[in-house]
């Protein structure tokens, strides 16, 4: 037999995008994971892509994907032009449709760091927690789960009913990181991107990618006034 070949492989993150409001945070943290030098493979759901024609305009289609990501990656969360878009960066990126339920990370045995579902609506929740597999998003996150790879789950939905709740707490049992898309004040935040680069470097944080998304707190009072002013 001939000697294995111990070569980098790919091993990306799977980002998940479902149908609940909240395109610009998938977008915040697709952004950092490229920063990172992070790969990406990605699936939006079809509900996603109602969400994001409503949010920003964009129609998210599988023949022309790597143009309306771009598209979609320049964006701020105030709907206009604030990124540039790295072409090397955006090589590698893999978009799998929600639909191909025999894509790469359907399996085990595909090589995926773990996933991220930024946002995840309570009918994403549901789903994961119960264990279907309706979509390619449900899938993924089922595999995760079974393989013991890292799971966040930014739920964005309010009020929770008392079911989701449930099922929530189901997910966190399962190993899952569950992460409310809850922005914070205190790293003074003077735009609606700040906010959004908020939720998005605590998914970030939970899966252990570094960034430089929001300013941290360091056990100082006044950091986020004194920054407004400045």
């Amino acid at each position: 037999m001939e000697p294995y070949e111990h070569t980098k492989r790919r091993r990306p993150w799977v980002v998940g995008v479902s149908g609940a409001s909240g395109t610009p945070y998938a977008a915040a943290v697709v952004r950092g994971l490229l920063a990172a030098g992070e790969a990406v493979d990605l699936v939006v759901s079809r509900a996603a892509r109602l969400t994001l024609l409503d949010e920003t305009g964009i129609r998210f289609r599988d023949g022309h994907w790597e143009r309306d990501l771009a598209s979609w990656l320049a964006l701020g969360a105030d709907g206009k032009e604030h990124f540039a878009v790295d072409e090397a960066a955006l090589a590698d990126v893999r978009h799998w449709a929600a639909g191909d339920l025999a894509a790469g990370p359907s399996s085990g045995s595909y090589p995926a760091k773990g996933m991220l579902i930024v946002p995840a609506s309570t009918a994403c929740v549901a789903g994961v927690a119960l264990g279907l597999s309706k979509d390619l998003l449900q899938r993924v996150a089922s595999v995760t789960l079974k393989e013991r790879r890292p799971l966040i789950v930014a739920v964005r939905e309010t009020p929770l009913s008392g079911q989701t709740l449930r099922q929530l707490v189901a997910l966190d049992d399962a190993g899952a990181v569950v992460l409310p898309a809850s922005p914070a004040f205190y790293a003074g935040a003077t735009h609606i991107q700040d906010l959004v680069d908020f939720v998005a470097g605590r998914v970030l944080d939970a899966a252990g990618v570094p960034h430089r998304l929001y300013r941290r707190w360091e056990g100082e009072l006044g950091g986020a006034s004194a920054r407004a002013e400045g």
